[in-house]
C-alpha cells in the first residue's frame, strides 16, 4: 500500500476506519525506509522486529473495539539522543556507542502510551553540535532533495526522515535551531516549544537551559498534534512550567493577530532569495487581511556571540560525565585514572565537540567567568527584554529561518563561524525561551531541483496556539 501523501491525521482516519491495519502502514514505511536509506542515512538503525511489534498491539486495540489515540499506529522516527529503555542511544558520538538507556525518557513514554510506532532512530551532529549532520561520528546525512547538500543540523536525521517519507512524524532537540534550521533545508515543518513546555527528562543534555525537545512534521496541523502529546509538566524535570492547553483559534481569531516583522532579520548577508520568499509569505498573509507591524529587537545582533559563550559552558559542565567509566569505554589499555579519562575522552569526542568543550572550560576559568560567562547571562537578558517589549506591540513574529538555503557538504566545515552563521535567526529564540516554528514556504518535490525554503514564526511564552494559527492559515492559501 502507498501512503506517501498521509498525514498523521488522514492516517489515523484510515485506521479507524478500517481501511488499512495498522501493520501494514508499518510495513509500508519500514520497506520505503530500509530501501531508500541507503542514499541518504536518515537513521543510524531501524527497528523493522519491535515496529512490527508495536503495530500488532495496535491492531489488537481497534480488533477489540479500544478507542486509539491520534498517534497509534502513527510511524515515527527519534533522534538518537533521547532515552529508550534497554535501547543504543549514542547521541552520534562513538564515546556512547555501546551505552543503552536504563529508562524511557518523558517524551518517549509518551510516545508509546500513545501508541506511536517507532521506525528507528535518527542521525545527528555528535552531542547535537552542529548545522548539517556533517559531525556524526558514524557518517552525514543526506539532504533528500539534492544529496548533494546538508539537510542541517543537529537534527539532520529527524528532518530527512519526514522529508524523504520514512516517517510521518520525528523528533528533534533544538539548542540554538537544531530543528527549525533542518526543517528549514527539508522542506518540514519543524517547532521549537517554548522552554519547560515539554520535559527534557531522558534528552542527552547539551545545554541544559536552552535544549528543548520539538517535532518535525509535513503539516502544521500534526506538529500541533505530536506537541500536545508530547508537551505537559514533569516532575522529573524541574524546568517544565505547567500542563497548559493549546487552543484552536477560529478565522476571525487568527485574523486579529498582530505580525511583526523585525528589521534586524533582513540584514546584509541574508540571500536575495530567501529574503524575497519570505517577504512573499508576508504578502500572501497581508492579502488575509492580517495586520503587520515593523518592530526591532536591537539586541539580537549580539545573540550568536552570547549563545557561544554560554552553550560551550553548559556542554563544558554536562560532558564531563562522559570519563569512560560509567556510560561505555573505548580505551582499556590504561595505567592510572588520568590516562583513563585522557585516552576515552580523545578517542571518543569528535573534533567539534573538543572545540566547544575547551572553549567553554575557557570561560568558566577562574579569570575569565566574569569577562565572558557574567557578561552573555546581562546580554541574554537583554535579548529576552527585546522580545518582551515587542510583544507588547504584536502578537508574533515573522521572519527568515536561515539566511541561506542548504549548502553543499563541506562548505562550512573548515570555517566554523561560517557554520555558527546558519543559526544566525534562530538562536535568539532559544536564550530567550520563546516558542518559534519554521514552516516551508512551498511543497518541493523530492528530486526536483529546487532547494527548500523556511519562514519562522516566533510566539510569546506558551503561546504555541498562535503559531499554529498563522502556519494553517498559511498552508490553507
Amino acid at each position: 500500500m502507498n501512503f506517501e501523501n498521509e498525514t498523521i491525521e488522514s492516517l489515523h482516519e484510515k485506521l479507524v476506519s478500517k481501511e488499512c491495519s495498522a501493520r501494514d502502514i508499518a510495513e509500508a514505511f519500514l520497506e520505503k525506509a530500509e530501501t531508500e536509506d541507503k542514499n541518504i542515512h536518515a537513521f543510524l538503525r531501524i527497528r523493522r522486529k519491535e515496529a512490527l511489534a508495536e503495530a500488532d498491539a495496535v491492531d489488537e486495540k481497534i480488533k477489540s473495539g479500544e478507542s486509539i489515540s491520534m498517534l497509534a499506529g502513527i510511524p515515527i522516527a527519534l533522534k538518537d539522543n533521547m532515552l529508550a529503555i534497554g535501547e543504543q542511544a549514542t547521541a552520534g558520538s562513538k564515546i556512547l556507542e555501546t551505552y543503552k538507556g536504563s529508562y524511557d525518557g518523558t517524551v518517549v513514554k509518551k510516545l508509546k502510551d500513545a501508541g506511536a510506532v517507532f521506525i528507528g532512530r535518527t542521525n545527528l551532529d555528535e552531542f547535537a553540535m552542529g548545522s548539517s549532520t556533517e559531525n556524526s561520528a558514524f557518517g552525514p546525512t543526506k539532504n533528500p532533495h539534492d544529496i548533494t547538500k546538508v539537510p542541517g543540523g543537529s537534527s539532520g536525521g529527524s528532518a530527512a526522515s519526514v522529508a524523504a517519507g520514512f516517517v510521518l512524524g520525528a523528533l528533534g532537540s533544538d539548542t540554538g535551531g537544531s530543528i527549525r534550521q533542518p526543517a528549514a533545508f527539508c522542506g518540514t515543518v519543524g517547532l521549537k516549544p517554548t522552554y519547560g513546555a515539554v520535559s527534557r527528562f531522558g534528552l542527552i543534555a547539551m545545554a541544559s537551559s536552552l535544549d528543548q525537545i520539538g517535532p518535525f512534521t509535513k503539516t502544521v496541523r500534526d506538529a500541533r498534534i505530536l506537541f500536545e502529546t508530547i508537551k505537559g509538566k514533569d516532575g522529573r524535570d524541574a524546568t517544565t512550567s505547567f500542563d497548559y492547553g493549546v487552543e484552536s483559534l477560529d478565522e476571525q481569531e487568527t485574523k486579529s493577530l498582530v505580525v511583526g516583522i523585525p528589521k534586524e532579520f533582513f540584514i546584509s548577508g541574508i540571500s536575495k532569495e530567501v529574503e524575497d520568499t519570505v517577504r512573499g509569505v508576508a504578502e500572501k498573509l497581508k492579502g488575509q487581511k492580517i495586520v503587520f507591524k515593523e518592530i526591532s529587537l536591537p539586541h539580537t545582533q549580539y545573540a550568536l556571540s552570547c549563545y557561544y559563550i554560554i552553550m560551550p559552558a553548559e556542554v563544558s559542565s554536562n560532558l564531563a560525565r562522559l570519563e569512560g567509566i560509567r556510560y561505555g569505554r573505548i580505551v582499556h589499555d590504561v595505567n592510572n585514572l588520568k590516562e583513563l579519562y585522557f585516552k576515552n575522552r580523545g578517542a571518543g569526542f569528535g573534533k567539534e565537540t573538543r572545540r566547544r568543550i575547551l572553549l567553554g572550560t575557557f570561560v568558566l576559568s577562574s579569570g575569565y567567568y566574569d569577562a565572558y560567562y557574567t557578561k552573555a547571562q546581562k546580554v541574554r537578558r537583554l535579548i529576552a527584554n527585546d522580545f518582551e517589549e515587542a510583544f507588547k506591540k504584536v502578537d508574533v513574529i515573522l521572519g527568515p529561518t536561515t539566511p541561506t538555503t542548504a549548502f553543499g557538504f563541506g562548505e562550512k566545515t573548515k570555517d566554523p563561524v561560517s557554520m555558527y552563521l546558519s543559526d544566525i535567526f534562530t538562536i535568539s529564540a532559544n536564550l530567550a525561551g520563546v516558542p518559534a516554528m519554521s514552516v516551508p514556504v512551498k511543497k518541493y518535490k523530492v528530486g526536483s531541483g529546487e532547494l527548500p525554503i523556511g519562514f519562522q514564526l516566533i510566539g510569546k511564552h506558551f503561546r504555541e496556539a498562535d503559531l499554529f494559527a498563522i502556519g494553517e492559515l498559511y498552508e490553507s492559501l
